[in-house]
């Protein structure tokens, strides 16, 4: 169990710095940008949504991976999911994308936790 405490606790942390400072380094500086796609307001805005809507869904990940009666199948498949997109994150960022170490060990715990 405490594989899974320690796996939602990761994606947590991670959701938390994903929205703040995703929202700080990344989106206001897009957000001043008049130019291609972010000159149209509504795609601005549907950028910002669907940042912090991920990192809802992160949290919501971590609530499932806690939550009294969630079948191991399911926890499961959040930590192979969360484990495949921190491996791809640091192939495709060459390890240089903050957040690979953090997905990936919050898959990794997640799947221990449901094994074990």
């Amino acid at each position: 169990m405490i594989w899974l405490w320690l796996s939602a606790a990761f994606m947590v942390t991670t959701a938390i710095v994903h929205g703040v400072l995703g929202e700080r380094r990344l989106i206001q500086p897009l957000m001043t940008l008049d130019q291609g796609v972010m000159g149209v307001d509504l795609a601005r805005k549907v950028f910002r949504l669907a940042w912090h809507a991920l990192s809802l869904l992160m949290l919501v990940s971590a609530a499932s991976v806690v939550w009294p009666g969630t079948p191991h199948r399911l926890i499961l498949l959040i930590g192979a999911a969360w484990t495949a997109t921190g491996l791809f994150d640091a192939a495709y960022t060459r390890g240089k994308h903050i957040g690979w170490p953090f997905l990936t060990a919050s898959g990794i715990f997640a799947v221990i936790g449901a094994l074990t």
